[in-house]
């Protein structure tokens, strides 16, 4: 049975046991229910109650592509709810060939050490590491790889994570010696109180225990030949990534420019994932474009954007990124924005929600739009910890209040993602209702604009809960979203995968009750016992009642229709 690994930081004491219960439970599933377990909701979030889970999903360790994504969960510091953020790279892959179902870390400890959590085949170890203090996640990631050999997989924070900045992120390492991140919700600041600078697994070629690996084996082989044969992977995915959609945003007036001010920006074909491609290929370099995330991936949307000599800026622009610190800062250019990516990066901090953050500050007076140096310099304090880089690094409700603006674009205390609410309605729902806050994956509509009218006032909140709980149930199996198209197709498929390795025998309608339906329900049952009632479910009033450029759309659901987006 696979195993839990609790690490009280307090004690230093790690214990490794089982529990039945959890069988059917990973990734985001399982930290839900442990954290509803196990943390008291009312709980500091960087007191010793809290506690940080980290679950590959229940899929992770097999052979199946893109499904062996990582989720770490926490009651978050920006919210003060329940969080979940997952990302790719290879430590979700190794936790499961090891059979580790969960880490948690708990506790605090009373020194002020660096420490690194070490797995490996001989079991779990804490290692005092101070030579990583205050290092960006890049130098962190290179130093553990010099001392624990180049296949590791690694969990890391930068500075922000160690100052408790309530938007730091966690990052993860990639086959590529490239980082990934669990950004959103400040989980990297619940880590740096913990006292772990990262979290090392061994690289294994240990397998995990199937109850019918040839059954498992032959869902496998059909889903990846659906992958090889789709001309969508090789020519849109692995080269403009998620980038492909900035000029669609764009079009329909949702994309997020200078502070959501307006939802379109003159110039968007600098931005978009075609002049990223073209750059990428024509720079060459150590650039490149159709990357992977993690081992075994045939989605393959990531890059490496390089600079005008070849060099390498950062990896991965995405279109979340692009969106926030691109045309919400006034940029048209995709250069400044891998700069200030690699920025946000390096220092640990979820650059959606930086991106917001620079925004407020400059529409507030502190800066001009356009403005690299100026978006660098208000960076810097952050990574300095300044008085107002502690301001800035608490994120866009904090650094709105304490500038008083009466424009922050956030719900639940996290910041939109990048995609305006008056022009894309469904996703307004998805950021009052949904446990996660203003959360780009937790219930995304822009893949259904074709089916419901983005701007209508009809059926957005049936849309919002029927993608927030299919979009669980992909985060507690371990799956990139990506990965979609094949498994929502044929539902079938995901019951196969579970039954087959399991040895279950679930339909498809439990399996979304199981990792969707009620995983949700746990995460609002958790944000309810922590005082977030039903109260909080909003959106700001200024999208109420500001007109959104070019379309002139306001957010205008009417109760009854957002409350059809409770899971």
């Amino acid at each position: 049975m696979p195993v839990i690994i609790k690490v009280n930081m307090t004690t230093k004491e790690i214990t490794t046991g089982e529990n039945p219960d959890y069988g059917l439970l990973g990734g985001r599933a399982l930290s839900a229910r442990i954290l509803l377990d196990e943390v008291p909701p009312n709980c500091e979030p960087f007191g010793a109650k809290n506690k940080l889970v980290i679950a590959p999903g229940l899929l992770a360790g097999t052979p199946v592509t893109s499904g062996s994504r990582v989720s770490c969960g926490a009651k978050s510091p920006l919210t003060n709810g329940i969080k979940e953020a997952n990302c790719g790279g290879n430590i979700g892959l190794f936790l499961g060939r090891f059979g580790i179902k969960a880490v948690v870390l708990e506790g605090q400890p009373a020194d002020d050490n660096a420490y690194v959590l070490k797995i490996d085949k001989d079991g779990s170890s804490l290692l005092v590491m101070n030579e990583l203090k205050q290092l960006g996640t890049y130098e962190t990631d290179q130093k553990l790889r010099a001392r624990f050999g180049k296949g590791i997989g690694v969990l890391c924070i930068g500075p922000a994570g160690e100052n408790r900045l309530k938007m730091a992120a966690i990052a993860s390492s990639d086959p590529n010696g490239e980082l990934k991140f669990a950004a959103r919700g400040g989980l990297g600041a619940v880590m740096g109180s913990k006292g772990v600078k990262a979290v090392v697994v061994d690289k294994t070629l240990q397998q995990p225990v199937y109850h019918d690996r040839q059954k498992f084996m032959e869902m496998v082989r059909m889903i990846h030949a659906e992958f090889i044969n789709d001309p969508k992977i090789k020519q849109v995915n692995q080269k403009t990534g998620t980038a492909t959609i900035v000029k669609a945003v764009n079009a329909m007036g949702a994309l997020p420019t200078r502070n959501f001010r307006q939802g379109a920006i003159d110039g968007v074909e600098g931005l978009s994932g075609e002049t990223m491609y073209a750059t990428i290929t024509s720079r060459g370099g150590e650039g490149g474009a159709g990357v992977s995330c993690m081992d075994g991936c045939l989605i393959k949307c990531s890059n490496i954007y390089p600079d005008a000599s070849g060099k390498k800026i950062c990896s991965t622009l995405q279109y979340e990124n692009i969106a926030l610190l691109g045309s919400n800062l006034g940029f048209t250019n995709l250069d400044p924005v891998a700069r200030l990516n690699h920025e946000c990066d390096d220092i640990g901090v979820d650059a959606i929600e930086a991106g917001a953050v620079l925004g407020v500050a400059i529409d507030m007076g502190m800066g001009t739009w356009d403005d690299l140096d100026g978006s660098m310099a208000l960076m810097k304090e952050i990574r300095n910890n300044t008085v107002l880089g502690k301001v800035l690094g608490h994120g866009v409700q904090v650094t709105g209040d304490v500038l008083g603006s009466r424009r922050i674009p956030a719900a639940k205390g996290q910041s939109f993602a990048g995609y305006d609410p008056r022009t894309l309605k469904g996703n307004g729902v998805t950021y009052a209702m949904s446990p996660m806050g203003a959360d780009h994956t937790a219930g995304n509509c822009f893949g259904s604009r074709g089916e419901v009218n983005p701007r209508g006032t009809g059926q957005q909140g049936d849309l919002s809960r029927s993608l927030q709980y299919k979009m669980c149930a992909l985060d507690s199996l371990g799956f990139c979203i990506f990965a979609r198209p094949p498994l929502f197709k044929d539902p079938s498929r995901m019951t196969t995968l579970v039954n087959s390795l399991c040895g279950t025998d679930i339909s498809v309608d439990q399996l979304w009750e199981i990792m969707g339906i009620s995983v949700v329900k746990t995460e609002r049952e958790f944000n309810i016992r922590a005082g977030l009632s039903p109260a909080n479910d909003k959106l700001p009033e200024y999208v109420y009642l500001e007109p959104l450029a070019p379309t002139n759309e306001v957010f205008d659901l009417s109760e009854e229709e957002m409350l059809k987006g409770i899971v």
